[in-house]
C-alpha cells in the first residue's frame, strides 16, 4: 500500500471538512492511504455531526469572530484558533479500517505520540476513562479539549490533553479528522515542521504503506463547491 502525503493547504471551515470528506469519498486512487496537514484562514471551530446546535452555540466565545462548521465525523467541539490540523483516510478493505474504532484511534494516536516523543513533547496515551456524573449534553464528546478520552494523546507530566480525534467509517473506507493542541505541547518551541514529516513517515509504517509525496487531487468540476456550499448552509449547521 502507498500512503499519498498531500501538500499544505489553507481554506475556511466549510472548506476544510468539505475537503476532508472528498479524500474520503472520491480520491482518484483507489486502495490508496492518504495523509494532508492544513491550516485555517481565519479563526475557527468545527463540532461533531451529532452534537446539537443549541449546545455548541452555548460553548463558543462572546463576542468574537469565527468560523463554524459541523464536521462529517463525530467527536466534541473544536477550537482551531491553535491547533495543528490532520485528516487520514484509510480505504476500504485495509485491517486497519476493519477494526473497532478503538483500535484505529489507537493506532493513529500512537504514531502521532511517537512522532511528538522524537520532537521533544513528553506524551502518553491515556489508559482509563475519566469517571462521570452522567451523560454530558450534546454528547458524550462534549468539548474536546477540556477533558482526554482513552487514547487521547495526553502530557506525560500534566496530564492535560495534548490531542485528539474523530472518526467516520463508510464504504469507501474511514476517515480520522485529528487535532493537536499547539499550546499545550510546547507552542512555538515545537518544530512543527518536523512534526508533520516524521508523523507521516510514523504513520505510513503503523498503515504498512510507502509513503510518498503526492500532487493535490483532481476533483470533478464543481464538486468541491458544491460540498463547500452545502457544508457552509444553515440546514447543515442546523440540523440537529
Amino acid at each position: 500500500m502507498i500512503l499519498d502525503i498531500l501538500p499544505e493547504r489553507t481554506g475556511g471551515a466549510a472548506e476544510n471538512m468539505a475537503t476532508d470528506f472528498l479524500l474520503l469519498q472520491r480520491y482518484p486512487r483507489e486502495k490508496v492511504a492518504r495523509f494532508r496537514h492544513y491550516g485555517w484562514r481565519s479563526p475557527a471551530f468545527t463540532f461533531g455531526y451529532s452534537q446539537k446546535i443549541s449546545f455548541v452555540r452555548d460553548q463558543l466565545p462572546v463576542g468574537e469572530t469565527f468560523d463554524l462548521c459541523r464536521r462529517p465525523t463525530g467527536g466534541g467541539i473544536v477550537d482551531h484558533r491553535d491547533d495543528w490540523t490532520y485528516a487520514v483516510v484509510i480505504p476500504r478493505g485495509h485491517p486497519l479500517e476493519e477494526v473497532r474504532a478503538t483500535q484505529s484511534y489507537r493506532a493513529i494516536h500512537e504514531a502521532l505520540a511517537r512522532a511528538l516523543t522524537a520532537a521533544g513533547v513528553p506524551v502518553e496515551l491515556k489508559a482509563t476513562p475519566e469517571p462521570r456524573r452522567g451523560d454530558e449534553p450534546g454528547g458524550p464528546a462534549g468539548v474536546c479539549f477540556e477533558r482526554a478520552e482513552v487514547f487521547d494523546v495526553v502530557h506525560a507530566g500534566s496530564g492535560a490533553k495534548i490531542a485528539g480525534g474523530a472518526q467516520k467509517r463508510n464504504k469507501r473506507g474511514l476517515l480520522f479528522q485529528g487535532s493537536v493542541w499547539r499550546p499545550a505541547a510546547g507552542g512555538d518551541a515545537v518544530d512543527w515542521d518536523g512534526l508533520g514529516s516524521g508523523f507521516a513517515w510514523l504513520l505510513a509504517a503503523a498503515l504498512g504503506a510507502d509513503p510518498a509525496p503526492s500532487p493535490w487531487p483532481e476533483f470533478n468540476e464543481g464538486e468541491l463547491e458544491g460540498l463547500v456550499e452545502q457544508y457552509g448552509s444553515a440546514e447543515w449547521m442546523d440540523f440537529r
